[in-house]
């Protein structure tokens, strides 16, 4: 009868306890991922930011274009009184009632290389005087110019330099920006992965202690145990009872900040599975490096930065010295009563303009700003060199992180397992009665501390992933560059 005792207590320490249903929606750390970069306020914004710098470089490219423009005054209409200056210099105020309506098309053409315009319009000018019945028109049929600048800052020779990195520089912020969706839902996900372990383990630690309890009561009832070890017992099941009640708070809060960030709705019960534990990927840091050089918006931004600081050095010289405007245009111009009339044997119309500004004296004003933009230029190539090396440095560290992550997830796994499997032991161990209470509390301790830093272990390894593709935009999974369409 002994042993059969003891063979039924051994049992009843074994027997699980199932848990209630419901309807609950099983996620893994990709499809959690996949939700936030399709439902999340972030990606959302970030779509928006994409389509905000294409249209700027849409903007930018219109610029090169031919312009065309329809300018007009429909109607003209005017009846006021106004004065008059007389030819003895006095003034009279007369009556006005008339109607003074145009037209006037407009075509330029920017030159990028020189920074000049070539320009041409025509005109229609209609003028009718409703006092005297008298109509009068005045056209120019065709003129045609150009412009130039002469020793004078070119824009356009330097947005041409300058837009297409900023907008290169927009579509891999764009692709960082859904890697960093990656980074930040990962941080949620393992939130709420721990709290539900916790969960998990109080638990399990509640319903041990209750099985424990109850086979400590038969000893006590056979005097095999003390009453202070019935009440070491009973005080670990009211721990286990108040860590069940924050746990659940724990895992509330948590499924609330994933469902907020992910953007989904619903009151099903998230349950989320384990990530691997290994990825099938080799990676090196001249490889990752190599690949931020080429697909990082920061590199693109180091090469922008240093063409920006160049042109404010030409802008500034640009503006100081000579400024001149070189302006020429031919064309033909009359004055008819009626519109055919205005294109017969019109009148030829020339001009040739050169309008210059010097300045005589300005107190070392113009040379202070060549040189305030030559050291702006100087410090930009010092701080982007400075950059450049942090940028280096935070790969390599990340990648000895990342593979230092991976070693460190064997042997936490380890060490869980054996945690496991001593707490097994150390359960029926103390049901034969070959092992104190206290012995027993240090290896439920363990146990549980061995699964917390194994999800632990599991998020760093996950967040060092995640990191990496950041840094690099690269799949070292697929072998190939990150895109988003």
């Amino acid at each position: 009868m002994k042993y059969l005792y003891i063979i039924i207590l051994v049992l009843m320490s074994r027997l699980a306890f199932g848990s209630a249903g419901g309807d609950t929606v099983k996620l893994t750390l990709q499809q959690v991922v996949q939700m936030a970069k399709r439902n999340s306020i972030a990606s959302k914004q970030a779509t928006t930011v994409r389509e905000t710098k294409y249209w700027q470089w849409r903007t930018f490219k219109s610029n090169y274009q031919p312009q065309l423009s329809l300018s007009g005054n429909l109607p003209g209409y005017s009846k006021t009184t106004q004065q008059v200056l007389q030819p003895d210099g006095t003034i009279l105020f007369q009556p006005v009632h008339n109607d003074n309506s145009s037209l006037q098309l407009d075509f330029s053409q920017s030159i990028t290389t020189t920074g000049g315009t070539i320009y041409g319009t025509t005109q229609m000018q209609r003028f009718y005087d409703f006092d005297r019945d008298n109509v009068l028109y005045n056209g120019v049929p065709y003129a045609i110019g150009y412009s130039q600048p002469l020793f004078q800052f070119n824009a356009l020779r330097w947005d041409k330099k300058i837009e297409p990195l900023k907008f290169n520089e927009s579509k891999q912020a764009y692709i960082e920006s859904q890697e960093q969706i990656s980074i930040t839902v990962s941080g949620y996900f393992f939130d709420l992965l721990m709290a539900q372990v916790g969960l998990q383990i109080a638990e399990t630690n509640y319903v041990n202690t209750q099985k424990i309890l109850k086979i400590a009561n038969l000893k006590f009832e056979l005097g095999k145990v003390s009453k202070n070890e019935i009440l070491q017992l009973q005080l670990e099941q009211l721990n286990a009872q108040k860590a069940v009640g924050t746990a659940k708070r724990d895992m509330e809060i948590a499924t609330l900040n994933l469902r907020t960030y992910t953007g989904t709705e619903g009151d099903e019960k998230i349950v989320l599975e384990l990530p691997a534990s290994t990825i099938d990927m080799q990676v090196s840091a001249d490889k990752v490096l190599a690949e931020a050089f080429e697909n990082r918006s920061d590199a693109i931004a180091f090469m922008r930065r240093i063409a920006e600081a160049k042109r404010d050095v030409a802008k500034a010289k640009g503006q100081s010295g000579l400024v001149a405007t070189l302006t020429a245009n031919i064309g033909y111009s009359n004055t008819a009563r009626n519109i055919p009339d205005v294109y017969k044997s019109p009148q030829n119309q020339q001009l040739l303009q050169l309008q210059f500004s010097i300045p005589v004296l300005d107190w070392g004003r113009s040379k202070s700003r060549v040189k305030t933009a030559q050291a702006n230029e100087q410090f930009t190539e010092y701080e982007v060199e400075q950059d450049k090396q942090t940028f280096k440095q935070q790969i390599i560290t990340q990648v000895t992180l990342f593979n230092l992550m991976k070693n460190q997830l064997v042997f936490t796994a380890q060490a869980d397992s054996i945690a496991s499997e001593k707490y097994q032991i150390a359960r029926e161990r103390y049901v034969l009665g070959d092992l104190s209470i206290t012995d027993l509390s240090i290896a439920f301790q363990e146990n549980d501390q061995a699964k917390r830093d194994y999800v632990a272990a599991l998020r760093d390894f996950w967040g060092a992933y995640y990191q990496l593709r950041y840094l690099s935009l690269y799949d070292f999974e697929q072998n190939q560059k990150i895109t988003y369409k």
